[in-house]
C-alpha cells in the first residue's frame, strides 16, 4: 500500500484544513449556508478541478465534481459525504469521505485511469441537520424528498431556511433542480469515519457495512402526584421519577437482552423539580436502533409492555409519543462484495459490521444501490475535538477504496 502513503498525508493535511473553518473560534462549528460551508466548497471544488474534474454546486449547496468518462452516454458511480458539523465536533467526520474521494481520483488521474462510467464525488452540504433541525438536507434533495414545509425552519437566530438560501445565492422554488435520475447511477459509496470502538477492539483499519440501522424514537410522560417530601408516607406516594428510573432501568435490561438492539435513555425532565419534593412528572426520551427493523420492533414493544406493568403497578400514568421513525438501510449485495473484494486484494483482514449512526447514504439508497467503507477511529470517538484517525489507516482506506472502484469497473 505504499503507493497510497502519499495521498494519505495530502489527505490528513486537507482534514486540517477544513477544519479550520468554523463560525466559532473556539471549536469546530461549520452549519449549512453559512459563510464556512462557502469557503468549504470553494476547497473541495479547487481540490476537485486539481484531480482533474469539472465542478458545479447544485440547487441545495452540494459541491460536485466529476471524473468524465471516455464512453458515450455513461452511467455514473457517487462517492461523497458531508462538509457540515455539529457544534464542537471532529475534522474527520464526513469530511474524511469527501477528501479521500478527491484523492483517489487525483491517483486515477495521474495514471491516465479511465473508467466505463463517471465518477462523480459529491460534498453534501447538510447531513448533520445542526442548523435547521433537520438531517440529511443535502442528500434528500437529489432524491427528490424535499419538503415544502422546509421553507419556513428557522435557525437559533430565527432566519428561515428559505432566507438562508436566497442569503446564500440560492434560491429555495429551484431546489428541485437538485433532483437527479436515479436511471443512470451506478450506486453510491460513502467512505466514513467509524463513530465507534468495534474496529479498534479487533485490532483493524477498516470495516465493510452491512447495513445503517433503523432508528424509532419517543417521548414519555410520567405523571404521578407530588407531595411534600417529609409528609407523605413511603408507601402512600406516587412519585413520578422513581417510576421512571424503573422504567429506565428496564430499557437497558430488555435491550441488552436483545442481540443487535441498542436502546438509549439520552434526556429527562423532572417537576418539580425541587429538592424537598417528590416527582409529579418526569419526562423522558428513548432512542431504539437495529439493523433489524422487526428485531427493533419485537424488542420496543418488550420494552412498553415492561413500562407500563411499572406505570400500574407504581399506580402512575404513562403516555408515549413517537418522534422519530426511520427504516433500517441494507447495502447492496455488489457494491458490499466489491468493497471486500478490495480489502481482500489490499492485502486487509475483511470485517463486516452494522452503523448504528445514520448517514447520507440512508438518503442516496431510495434511489440507487448503496455501499460504505468505515476507517477506525481512535476511541470510538466522533462528534468532538478528540475525534482521531492515523495516516496509516487512511493509507489502509485509500488503498480498499482503490482496488473496489477497479473491481466495479470489471462486474
Amino acid at each position: 500500500m505504499s503507493e497510497f502513503k502519499e495521498l494519505a498525508t495530502q489527505v490528513m493535511a486537507r482534514c486540517e484544513t477544513l477544519g479550520a473553518l468554523s463560525q466559532d473560534k473556539h471549536c469546530l462549528d461549520r452549519r449549512y449556508l453559512t459563510e464556512q460551508h462557502k469557503l468549504a466548497n470553494q476547497l473541495a471544488s479547487g481540490w476537485m478541478i486539481e484531480a482533474g474534474m469539472t465542478t458545479w454546486q447544485d440547487a441545495v449547496g452540494n459541491v460536485w465534481g466529476r471524473y468524465t468518462s471516455s464512453v458515450p452516454n455513461a452511467p455514473r458511480l457517487i462517492l461523497g459525504s458531508h462538509l457540515d458539523t455539529v457544534p464542537n465536533g471532529g475534522k474527520y467526520d464526513g469530511m474524511l469521505g469527501v477528501v479521500s474521494a478527491i484523492s483517489i481520483v487525483t491517483m486515477f488521474d495521474g495514471l491516465n485511469i479511465k473508467f466505463p462510467f463517471h465518477i462523480d464525488i459529491v460534498g453534501f452540504c447538510d447531513e448533520e441537520g445542526t442548523r435547521f433541525g433537520t438531517t440529511l438536507l443535502g442528500s434528500r434533495a437529489l432524491t427528490g424528498k424535499w419538503q415544502e414545509n422546509w421553507r419556513y425552519l428557522k435557525d437559533e437566530k430565527g432566519i428561515s431556511l428559505e432566507q438562508a438560501l436566497q442569503n446564500f445565492g440560492l434560491n429555495f422554488d429551484a431546489i428541485a433542480s437538485a433532483s437527479i435520475s436515479r436511471t443512470d447511477i451506478l450506486g453510491y459509496l460513502e467512505l466514513h469515519i467509524e463513530q465507534g470502538p468495534v474496529l479498534e477492539q479487533h485490532n483493524l483499519p477498516v470495516g465493510v457495512v452491512s447495513a445503517i440501522a433503523g432508528a424509532r424514537r419517543f417521548n414519555f410522560k410520567v405523571e404521578g402526584m407530588a407531595g411534600h417530601a417529609g409528609t407523605v408516607p413511603m408507601s402512600m406516594r406516587h412519585d413520578a421519577l422513581c417510576a421512571a428510573a424503573e422504567m429506565i432501568l428496564a430499557v437497558e435490561n430488555v435491550s441488552a437482552q436483545s442481540h443487535g438492539v441498542v436502546a438509549t435513555v439520552g434526556k429527562i425532565d423532572n417537576a418539580p423539580n425541587g429538592v424537598n419534593v417528590i416527582s409529579g412528572r418526569t419526562h423522558f426520551s428513548l432512542d431504539i436502533r437495529s439493523e433489524d427493523d422487526d428485531l427493533r420492533d419485537n424488542a420496543l414493544h418488550a420494552i412498553t409492555t415492561h413500562l407500563n406493568n411499572i406505570a400500574r403497578n407504581r399506580n402512575v400514568k404513562l403516555s408515549m409519543e413517537q418522534t422519530h421513525i426511520a427504516p433500517a438501510v441494507h447495502c447492496d449485495k455488489q457494491l458490499k462484495a466489491a468493497l471486500i473484494k478490495g480489502v481482500e486484494e489490499s492485502g486487509l483482514h475483511t470485517h463486516i459490521l452494522a452503523s448504528g449512526a445514520g448517514h447520507d447514504a440512508m438518503a442516496m439508497a431510495e434511489i440507487c444501490p448503496v455501499g460504505m467503507l468505515f476507517t477506525r477511529c481512535k476511541g470510538g470517538i466522533s462528534h468532538h475535538p478528540a475525534e482521531s484517525v492515523t495516516e496509516d489507516d487512511v493509507e489502509a482506506s485509500l488503498s480498499v477504496l482503490f482496488n473496489t472502484i477497479k473491481h466495479l469497473t470489471h462486474s
